[in-house]
C-alpha cells in the first residue's frame, strides 16, 4: 500500500527529468520525462519500509533510508536525485499564500522544544557539528581561509577560494573599519575571517565560539599568519561576554546565527546592542528564508544542526528593531550559496576513501545527503543569504554606498580577485 502512495506522489511531483524506482519486490516504475535541463536518475527501495517512512517524512525518511543503505542510487547521484526533486519543486513556481494558523502554530511549538538553545544546550549543538574532527572540513573547505559559510562568487569561473577570498572583502567593506578599531567575531570559526581583517586593517580582532576543535585550530593559524599578536580566541558564549561590560567599534557574525534559534533571537540582538559602542557597526550575514518564517526538517535538525533555525527577513528584523538597531544595508545574495554547496560536494566526493576512513561510509552517505540537499535548497528551494548591516547612530556610516565599492575594489585588488555582478 506504501509503495502505490509514494509512486502516486512521484508521479504528481516529478514532470521534467526521469526518476526510476525499483521497488523492494522487484517491481519498477518510471516517473517523469526527459529533459535537458533535468538530470535521470535510478533509485533501488531494498526495504519494505523504506515508502512508509518517506511518505512520514520526506527528509528524514529519505535521508535515513539512504544512509542505511536501504535506499541505493544506482544511476546519477545523491546531488542529481536532490537536484531532481528540488527542481520539479521550485519555489519560483510555487502559489504565495499566508501560511495556515494550524501550521503557524506547529511551527511555535517546534521552536520552543527544538531551538530554546540555552547556554549548555548551545555548546552541546555546537560541539555536535563542529567538533566532529577538523580534518573533515580540511578536506572540504578552502585551504586559505576555512570558510564554512557562503562564498561571493563575482565571476562563476572562480575557484572555490577566490570566492571565499571575495566573500570577506565584501563583509570587510561594509564593516568601514577605522584605524584602531576593536573587531568582534562572533562565531569566528577557524579564525578565517578574524585573521583577514587583521592582516588588512590597523585593528584588533576577538574570536569567540563555543567550539574546542575550532578554537585550537584558529589559534594555530593566527600564529601560522603572523597576526597572533593583534588576534585573540575565546571559547566563550556571546550571552556571557555582553555581561562583561566589554565593547567593540565593530562586530561581525557569518553564519553563526543559524544556530541562535527563534526563542534567542530578542536575546541575541540584545546582546549586539550592548556589545556594540555608539558609533559602532555591525554586519550579520545568514542563511535565510525568502519566504515566509517556517520551521527546521527533521533530517536537519537530528543529523546535522540541532537546535539550529533558518530565519526569514521578516524574523531578523522584527527582533533587531526591539532594540533600535538601525538596519543601514540588506543584501540578499541569491545564488551564491548553492556554488559553494557544489564546490564542497565536489571536494567531498574526490576525498571519499579518506573521509570513510576516518568516519565510515554511512557518515559519508549522510555528509552528502545533506550537502546535496542544501543545494537544491538554495538553487531551486526557499533559501538565500541575507547580509544585514546595524548601527546604532545614523551618522555612524556615509550617505551614500560608494564606500563599499570603493573598499571593496581596493581588497579584491590587493589580492587579484576581481568582479563587479552580484548573481
Amino acid at each position: 500500500m506504501f509503495d502505490k502512495l509514494l509512486d502516486k506522489g512521484l508521479s504528481k511531483a516529478l514532470k521534467k527529468g526521469v526518476l526510476e524506482v525499483v521497488h523492494h519486490d522487484g517491481r519498477e516504475v518510471r516517473f517523469g520525462e526527459p529533459h535537458p535541463d533535468f538530470p535521470e536518475v535510478r533509485i533501488r527501495i531494498a526495504d519494505p519500509q523504506v515508502a512508509r517512512q518517506i511518505l512520514a517524512d520526506q527528509s528524514l525518511g529519505t535521508g535515513e533510508a539512504y544512509m542505511d543503505g536501504r535506499l541505493v542510487i544506482e544511476k546519477g547521484d545523491v546531488m542529481e536525485l536532490a537536484t531532481l526533486v528540488g527542481a520539479n519543486n521550485a519555489f519560483e513556481g510555487r502559489r504565495k499564500g499566508k501560511t495556515g494558523f494550524a501550521r503557524r502554530a506547529r511551527n511555535m511549538v517546534f521552536a520552543q522544544l527544538k531551538e530554546a538553545n540555552k547556554q549548555a544546550k548551545a555548546r552541546a549543538n555546537i560541539s555536535h557539528h563542529y567538533d566532529i574532527g577538523n580534518d573533515l572540513y580540511r578536506l572540504m573547505l578552502d585551504p586559505s581561509h576555512m570558510q564554512y559559510s557562503c562564498a561571493y562568487w563575482p565571476r562563476p569561473d572562480m575557484t572555490l577560494d577566490e570566492a571565499q577570498e571575495a566573500k570577506l572583502a565584501h563583509i570587510a567593506a561594509k564593516l568601514a573599519i577605522r584605524p584602531g578599531d576593536s573587531v568582534l567575531d562572533i562565531g569566528c570559526g577557524w579564525g578565517g575571517m578574524a585573521i583577514y581583517l587583521a592582516r588588512h586593517f590597523d585593528c584588533r580582532v576577538t574570536g569567540i565560539t563555543l567550539s574546542t576543535e575550532q578554537l585550537a585550530l584558529a589559534r594555530e593559524r593566527a600564529e601560522a599568519a603572523g597576526v597572533a599578536g593583534r588576534t585573540s580566541f575565546e571559547l566563550v558564549d556571546y550571552r556571557n561576554l555582553a555581561t562583561s561590560g566589554a565593547q567593540f567599534d565593530r562586530i561581525v557574525s557569518v553564519g553563526m546565527f543559524e544556530h541562535v534559534g527563534r526563542p534567542q533571537f530578542d536575546t541575541f540582538f540584545d546582546a549586539v546592542t550592548r556589545l556594540l559602542t555608539d558609533d559602532g557597526v555591525m554586519l550579520l550575514h545568514t542563511i535565510g528564508r525568502m519566504g515566509q518564517p517556517g520551521r527546521t526538517d527533521n533530517f536537519t535538525d537530528r543529523y546535522i544542526f540541532p537546535g539550529g533555525y533558518i530565519p526569514a527577513l521578516s524574523e531578523v528584523i522584527s527582533s533587531s528593531e526591539k532594540f533600535r538597531l538601525i538596519p543601514t544595508d540588506v543584501e540578499t545574495l541569491r545564488l551564491h550559496y548553492a556554488r559553494t554547496l557544489r564546490s564542497w560536494y565536489a571536494r567531498c566526493q574526490a576525498n571519499s576513501d579518506a573521509i570513510e576512513n576516518m568516519y565510515d561510509a554511512r557518515f559519508f552517505r549522510m555528509w552528502t545527503f545533506y550537502l546535496s540537499g542544501s543545494t537544491a535548497a538554495f538553487e531551486t528551494g526557499g533559501m538565500c543569504n541575507y547580509q544585514v548591516q546595524y548601527v546604532r547612530n545614523r551618522h555612524a556610516l556615509p550617505l551614500t554606498r560608494d564606500y563599499l565599492v570603493d573598499a571593496e575594489r581596493q581588497l579584491l585588488a590587493s589580492t587579484s580577485v576581481a568582479g563587479t555582478t552580484n548573481p
